[in-house]
């Protein structure tokens, strides 16, 4: 568990402190929490409350219990000859000693559970790979989306026409070794060859927003957040009923702004849904360009399409054209082994279409993350 390193003792010293105010915590418990917090951030306080919260506590009324413990283990009474673990954790957390109760997450005047409700739930990454995204509650979709900031999409490599020299390779590069002889008189020895230039293959990514891909939309906007993150050469838009380039709003290095700020900007959130006119807008502002010609055009979408047929039909046949893969992540494939299309946009779209992948979980965005690399 290299993310935990330091924390483990720690950690594992903190189970002990519950076990002797009566919770009944078992070793395989004890891993959990480490695996839980090592997966996602073991310095941010909150991911390590929610870590032991949902790991160590299996009764309702042991909460009241932990949210004590944790506080007077982790942030109180820090005397000196306090642990050296004690003392790197108290120094690196990314937070204040006070845990923070969101405003959605606070107990209402007068309610009768007196179990702090928190925000943000820390959960094992085993847990929620499987868990689709429409089933997750808001606080396991958070801890997901911390999960998916992880994951890296590394864009697949494309040979250029230009050539390079290198040491080594099957083709001659006469022209250097005519040259580099001339410079020595004749007595140079060494051997060039050529190769073709390779660069990273551009993917944009069309998101769908509309009312019928609520429940996917913002996880798939994350995802596309870490695909910016890690390569620059990634283009985002998002549509609904009209197309909408979010790219420079996921530039920023904080994700909270990134996320919030591609929100602002993208207007019809939950609207209705125009995929041939936003493809159609894509390919006249950017398609012919740099952006889109020779790219691999990830489509994340339901299909279900209120727009003209004749216009998405139109609009997937030029992208296809232009695009070097047009791939359609359908968030309803899910894990069936086949893919049959039932929604309209779907049936128009797929002739046109290079591979259709689902988009429903976190495994499901991780496999994809693998495959991508792989298209050719």
């Amino acid at each position: 568990m290299p993310l935990t390193e330091g924390f483990d003792e720690l950690f594992v010293e903190f189970a002990q402190e519950l076990r002797l105010h009566g919770m009944l915590i078992g070793s395989d418990d004890v891993i959990t929490f480490c695996n839980a917090v090592s997966v996602l951030d073991p310095t941010d306080v909150m991911d390590v409350y929610w870590g032991g919260r949902t790991s160590l506590v299996r009764r309702k009324e042991n909460i009241p219990v932990y949210n004590e413990i944790f506080q007077r283990f982790f942030f109180d009474n820090w005397e000196e000859e306090a642990s050296e673990a004690k003392k790197k954790f108290r120094a690196q957390v990314s937070t204040t000693s006070t845990i923070e109760i969101p405003e959605n997450e606070r107990t209402e005047p007068g309610d009768s559970n007196d179990d702090t409700k928190m925000g943000f739930m820390a959960a094992s990454h085993e847990i929620f790979r499987n868990k689709a995204f429409n089933e997750c509650t808001p606080q396991e979709l958070a801890a997901l989306r911390k999960m998916m900031s992880n994951i890296r999409l590394n864009p697949p490599i494309r040979r250029t026409r230009r050539l390079v020299s290198t040491n080594k390779g099957k083709k001659l590069n006469m022209r250097k070794i005519v040259r580099e002889n001339m410079r020595a008189m004749g007595e140079n020895r060494e051997i060039f060859y050529t190769k073709k230039k390779e660069k990273l293959r551009p993917i944009v990514f069309i998101l769908d927003i509309s009312g019928s891909m609520a429940d996917y939309s913002r996880n798939l906007l994350q995802l596309a957040y870490s695909a910016r993150s890690a390569n620059q050469k990634v283009e985002v838009f998002c549509f609904g009923t009209r197309l909408t380039r979010v790219t420079r709003s996921l530039s920023r290095r904080n994700p909270d702004q990134a996320m919030e700020l591609a929100g602002t900007e993208a207007m019809d959130w939950e609207g209705g849904t125009r995929i041939g006119d936003a493809i159609n807008t894509f390919l006249k502002k950017w398609g012919r360009g740099r952006v889109g010609r020779g790219s691999i055009v990830v489509i994340c979408s339901d299909g279900l399409d209120r727009g003209d047929p004749e216009t998405l039909a139109k609009s997937m046949e030029s992208l296809s054209r232009i695009a070097h893969r047009v791939v359609w992540m359908n968030p309803h494939r899910g894990d069936a082994d086949r893919y049959v299309p039932t929604s309209m946009g779907m049936i128009i779209a797929e002739p046109f279409i290079d591979e259709v992948v689902s988009g429903h979980n976190l495994k499901s965005l991780e496999e994809f993350s693998r495959k991508l690399v792989t298209i050719r």
